[in-house]
């Protein structure tokens, strides 16, 4: 499994290289078969400039369906791997992208030929693979939606949390401010202008107000732009807005907040561009059957699995919106994602995998 989890490591497939993302699933793909044997059903789906879909599903021995969810890009830049290679050291793999969630996508695919040479029972399992989760899934959404439905349970191997699996997710939006002013010389002429960029400066504060500690409610503005000159009044300027939510009804308000965007200068214009990228993954009932069925499958293990609520979002916060059983983090114990210290604990792959092949024979 380490062996997989190198060469796979060693595929770069950052989110906006598709070439390398191309390359990157044709590996995992022969991978996958070189384990498994040719699947029975096999639809790959263009993912445009994006990462491409790879869908293959295994029959099983018994009724229903399992949809394990995998995706295979990384934030992490072509190049990256230059100064910073694949190496285990004291019990610990790291690279760029092992954490999350590369290792998760090698159990995945290892509890499958797990289940099959112990000649363990096993509804059908239906692989998904998709390059573009880092980004927000922008092609992969209907695809992961329309798999989901109907399957006994989805999985996502995204990385745990200190062991613990992930049942809560914060949703997110991602949103653009533009303001634009009135250009004036700021030395010869400072009232004929209207700054932009001071009233993105106001605009910024209200924002960051519409946070609600209390509702789970942030409100980040990671990035501003805008202004031509020193001397010169901002004929525009720009922010960039991350909001995560664990109320869904937070959505709403959150909207009202950005239609009701004003600044004291009537010369001023505002306009709101983005959209909610993930509604929020909230326990369902069906997941928290599923939470209760691993958990027995872990003490038939002697081992004790907790739950935990995160802020990141996932694909799983797709198939939760829509009531379907869904468990997330899956994968690797570790730490460091999006980070140079990601790394994964050696020891504990062959368990998470066990853990899965536990929890999909229960299944059956």
């Amino acid at each position: 499994m380490v062996d997989d989890l190198k060469a796979v490591v060693e595929l770069e497939t950052h989110s906006y290289d598709k070439a390398m993302l191309v390359r990157g699933l044709r590996e995992i793909r022969a991978r996958t078969v070189g384990h498994l044997g040719t699947p029975d059903d096999e639809i790959l789906h263009e993912g445009g400039g994006h990462g491409d879909i790879l869908e293959l599903y295994y029959r099983g021995t018994a009724p229903g369906v399992v949809l394990l969810l995998c995706h295979y890009d990384t934030v992490w830049p072509t190049g990256t791997l230059a100064g910073w290679p694949f190496a285990v050291l004291d019990g610990k793999a790291t690279g760029p992208g092992v954490f999350d969630m590369k290792t998760g996508l090698v159990q995945a695919v290892w509890a499958l030929r797990g289940l099959r040479e112990l000649g363990l029972p096993h509804p059908g399992v239906r692989f998904l693979f998709n390059g573009d989760e880092e980004i927000g899934s922008p092609a992969s959404r209907e695809y992961i939606e329309s798999a989901s439905e109907g399957a006994l349970a989805t999985l996502v191997f995204e990385a745990s949390m200190d062991g613990a699996l992930k049942t809560a997710r914060k949703g997110v939006g991602l949103f653009n401010v533009t303001v634009t002013g009135v250009e004036a010389h700021a030395g010869l002429d400072p009232y004929a202008g209207a700054s932009a960029v001071h009233a993105l400066a106001e605009l910024v504060t209200t924002l960051a107000g519409a946070g609600s500690r209390e509702r789970g409610t942030t409100v980040n503005v990671g990035l501003i732009s805008g202004g031509t000159g020193r001397n010169v009044t901002a004929g525009r300027a720009t922010c960039g807005v991350d909001v995560r939510v664990t109320d869904p009804a937070e959505m709403g308000r959150i909207d009202d907040v950005f239609a009701a965007l004003r600044v004291a200068d009537p010369r001023v214009k505002i306009s709101v561009t983005g959209e909610w990228n993930r509604p929020p993954m909230v326990p369902n009932p069906a997941s928290q059957r599923l939470f209760k069925e691993v958990q027995e499958v872990a003490a038939g293990f002697g081992w004790l699995v907790d739950e935990a609520a995160v802020g990141g979002a996932s694909d799983g916060n797709f198939v939760s919106a829509l009531g379907r059983p869904v468990l997330d983090g899956m994968g690797a114990v570790g730490d460091g994602a999006h980070a140079r210290h990601e790394h994964v604990v050696i020891e504990h792959i062959p368990e998470r995998t066990a853990l899965t092949m536990g929890l999909i024979t229960a299944l059956a």
